[in-house]
């Protein structure tokens, strides 16, 4: 059974930092491509981050030189080092493994205050 558990999110104000991490158990994490999606209610789950097996990140604009993805293969963990929070980058934030197939964690809500 593939399980993806986000831990991390939380309070923080504007300007300050959180540390996602997602453990997952039940898939061959080191082949798998992860990724961080946000979303916020009516909205669309949006593309934060991505790893793919050997390493290579791509991210999405808003959050550009502000967030880090990283991954620890000998962990089965992935981590989002989210840096100069801004109000707008709200959401619930979701862990996904992807292969030959997709996997999903639960998300977990991130909030930052003016």
């Amino acid at each position: 059974q593939v399980q993806l558990v986000e831990s991390g999110g939380g309070l923080v104000q504007t300007g300050g930092s959180l540390r996602l991490s997602c453990t997952a158990s039940g898939i061959d994490f080191s082949m798998h491509v992860m990724g961080w999606y946000r979303q916020t209610p009516g909205s669309q789950r949006e593309l934060v981050a991505v790893t793919t097996a050997n390493g290579r990140t791509t991210y999405a604009a808003p959050v550009m030189g502000r967030f880090t993805i990283s991954r620890d293969n000998a962990k089965n963990t992935l981590y989002l080092q989210m840096n100069s929070l801004r109000p707008e980058d709200t959401a619930v934030y979701y862990c996904a493994a992807r292969r030959e197939a997709n996997y999903w964690g639960e998300g977990t809500q991130v909030t930052v205050s003016t």
